[in-house]
């Protein structure tokens, strides 16, 4: 598994954790720099999935 899958993951959960508190603050601010980072998250999750994936093609075009 590609660390990016990880860090993404990794990365959303921050950003649903400082999205929830500033909805419970109500911190405008701190509630749309939560939703980025969890948009950024979600994109670096897709990136990785997205190597992992070349890797695995790659291996079994090797294999033939």
């Amino acid at each position: 598994m590609d660390k990016n899958r990880v860090e993404g993951k990794a990365k959303q959960v921050e950003g649903r954790v400082q999205n929830v508190a500033g909805a419970v603050t109500d911190d405008l601010g701190q509630q749309v720099a939560g939703k980025a980072k969890e948009a950024a998250g979600k994109i670096q999750e897709e990136f990785g999935k997205a190597k992992d994936e070349v890797r695995r093609e790659s291996r079994r075009a090797n294999r033939a």
